[in-house]
């Protein structure tokens, strides 16, 4: 039996010369889309942070107020340390939690003792810059000198 595969005549007959590889061009790496960026910022480009949020009203909070046990949203009064506000919160889930729970924890919006609460947290863009002041008198003041 012949040491080729394929008893054609022609094939590998010759041993083929080794093809010259090109040098490979530099590509571009970027970070997943939603990640944030390996390389720091540009001064024009906006950077991440997290964010809790009410689940009622949405107002922004801070990681202090929503993860203290008589936390209460400054905005419309909610509960903050209840099982709507928690990040293993999922209403597909077994009990509506992803952490495991001896028995069901009804209402979901009010106040409770649970131990596996985390404040749900999520990730936004930083829209606003630092060095402007916020407030009314601002916006009226960008207002009036459009038509200076």
């Amino acid at each position: 039996m012949s040491e080729r595969k394929y008893r054609q005549r022609g094939y590998q007959d010759e041993p083929r010369e080794p093809r010259e590889r090109k040098p490979e061009q530099q590509k571009k790496e970027y970070a997943p889309r939603g990640q944030p960026p390996l390389a720091p910022k540009t001064f024009s480009m906006p950077g991440f942070r997290d964010v809790v949020k009410c689940a009622r009203c949405g107002n922004e909070l801070t990681v202090a107020t929503a993860s203290s046990a008589a936390g209460q949203c400054t905005k419309c009064g909610a509960d903050l340390h209840s099982c709507v506000q928690c990040g293993h919160f999922d209403t597909s889930a077994a009990f509506e939690c992803h952490k495991p729970v001896p028995a069901r924890v009804s209402p979901k919006d009010a106040r409770n003792e649970c131990t596996h609460f985390e404040p749900r947290t999520t990730v936004e863009r930083e829209t606003k810059s630092a060095s402007s002041p916020s407030g009314p008198s601002s916006a009226k003041k960008a207002f009036d000198d459009l038509f200076k």
